[in-house]
């Protein structure tokens, strides 16, 4: 197990294998402000509820760990600091101002300015993509190469993102051009061969910035990034944790990052 260290917004396990994980939508801290909606922020609906409580196995394993404690109501971490667009379907943005439902984060002429902006991007953003690129440049020093699994939860049902019930596992790697091609065969063939879970591949969620930016397969970094359904391990209604509905997720995750830690590259 690698060493902990704290940043001021995020903490970091580091890797003693070539695998990194990626929490960043997890936190659930948010900075004294005015002139919020106070239900939405008091909700945090959007919140990647308990993934670090998912993978809090994998130090164990060898694998590394960056998780976020700060919301991403703050500042979106999986978004371009320019704040380019990345999908075609609906999206909140680097600096959100509404909810995924459309709920407003802020009263009436108080969303944060340019400043404001950029005061967040300089105190969470740039922090937790230092600390990602210092990571994925170690792991490739020792090992020649680095895999980052980026990973995310959402409630399966967003009828403003999506329709329908989300699979209960979204691989993407930017079709297919952020990691190796046996790597995306390796992962696919571990989700093809369990039956306790729905999946797809490139479909919906084909990898936010964090995949896009960093899977670099020629520069010997493979990212993916797995979105999960929440109704696979907790109760979407009260928003509480089961164990007994994530028992088998997670023995499916520990299966995932011992897979991605046995890779090499071709």
């Amino acid at each position: 197990m690698g060493a902990v260290k704290w940043g001021m917004s995020f903490q970091v396990t580091e890797a003693v294998g070539s695998v990194l994980i990626s929490v960043p939508h997890a936190g659930t801290r948010v900075s004294a402000g005015s002139g919020r909606e106070s239900t939405a922020w008091d909700a945090l609906a959007d919140t990647d509820w308990y993934v670090d409580r998912l993978v809090d196995f994998a130090p164990e394993l060898g694998a590394g760990l960056i998780i976020a404690d700060y919301s991403r109501y703050e500042v979106d971490l999986n978004r371009p600091a320019d704040d380019r667009p990345l999908y075609d379907q609906a999206g909140t943005g680097l600096v959100p101002t509404e909810t995924f439902a459309g709920d407003a984060l802020y009263l009436a002429g108080e969303a944060p300015d340019t400043e404001a902006r950029a005061d967040r991007i300089k105190r969470y953003w740039q922090p937790y993509h230092d600390a990602l690129t210092l990571q994925l440049k170690a792991i490739g020093q020792r090992h020649g190469f680095a895999v980052l699994l980026d990973a995310h939860s959402i409630a399966s049902q967003v009828p403003r993102v999506f329709d329908g019930r989300l699979p209960d596992l979204n691989l993407g790697t930017f079709g297919g051009r952020s990691c190796a091609a046996n790597l995306q065969s390796d992962v696919t063939a571990l989700l093809t061969e369990t039956d306790a879970f729905s999946h797809v591949v490139n479909g919906r969620f084909k990898g936010g910035y964090i995949t896009r930016h960093y899977g670099q397969p020629e520069l010997g970094v493979h990212a993916l990034q797995l979105e999960i359904a929440q109704a696979c391990y907790m109760d979407e209604q009260t928003g509480r944790w089961d164990d007994a509905q994530a028992r088998p997720l997670k023995s499916f995750l520990r299966q995932l990052i011992e897979r991605l830690l046995a890779w090499r590259p071709s």
